[in-house]
């Protein structure tokens, strides 16, 4: 049986990543680490934008399986921080699937995005194998980490919108879901994405998880959510 809470922290630790250590298989087949920058596609896989004249990038042409590192983000004490090794494949991801999330988290990245030797590529979780400090240690199954769409049509077609819509007329409230519900620092904050379980919002070189309530699938439903979160969020303000 999949631990629910374990598989929750690996999802909050994969989504609110920005950068991770990806280890991929040298010809002779001796490992070799790299640091790499880390969006996540709809269903919450890692994704890369990377270049094929990368060492990395020549390892996975000929051996796809790797593992990706990521921890959480501004620890005091890494080692007593929740991180997790992830263990699967790496292949091609299709752009128009992953191009709009990966730049909305790094958006330097749109000044060689479309060099002829950058692609983007995504990975294939296995299996994560979950640290949390010195007194957990699970792992969970690949499957139990991916966000299903299938009920969430309506909300695919426009999660667009929402965020647009969110980022250009309720910056204040962004900024309440990071500072008050999440605890974050004040900052520059916008929603960077939206998936039938909640959305992440990013400022600098932050992004924060916040899960909905419930599974959203639609758009007024998602509505109704993120209004009943921003009043949450000033109820506990002027608590």
């Amino acid at each position: 049986m999949t631990d629910t809470s374990a598989a929750t922290a690996v999802r909050h630790l994969i989504r609110e990543a920005r950068f991770g250590a990806l280890a991929t298989l040298e010809h002779e087949g001796g490992p070799y680490a790299s640091l790499v920058a880390i969006g996540t596609d709809p269903e919450g896989r890692p994704t890369f934008l990377i270049s094929r004249l990368a060492r990395h990038t020549r390892n996975i042409a000929n051996d796809g399986r790797i593992s990706l590192l990521v921890s959480a983000a501004g620890a005091a004490d890494p080692l007593d921080s929740p991180r997790a090794s992830l263990v699967g494949r790496i292949a091609p991801a299709p752009e128009e699937e992953v191009r709009v999330r990966y730049l909305a988290r790094h958006d330097a990245a749109a000044g060689y995005a479309d060099f002829a030797d950058f692609g983007f590529y995504r990975m294939e979780i296995d299996h994560a194998h979950l640290v949390e400090g010195f007194g957990r240690i699970v792992d969970v199954p690949g499957a139990a980490l991916l966000t299903s769409w299938d009920d969430a049509q309506e909300l695919a077609a426009g999660q667009a919108g929402v965020i647009a819509h969110m980022n250009t007329d309720h910056a204040d409230a962004i900024a309440l879901y990071a500072t008050v519900l999440l605890g974050a620092p004040a900052g520059d904050w916008k929603m960077a994405s939206l998936d039938p379980d909640g959305i992440e919002v990013c400022t600098g070189d932050l992004v924060r998880r916040l899960d909905f309530s419930q599974r959203i699938t639609g758009l007024s439903a998602v509505r109704k959510e993120l209004v009943a979160l921003v009043q949450k969020a000033r109820q506990e303000t002027a608590a």
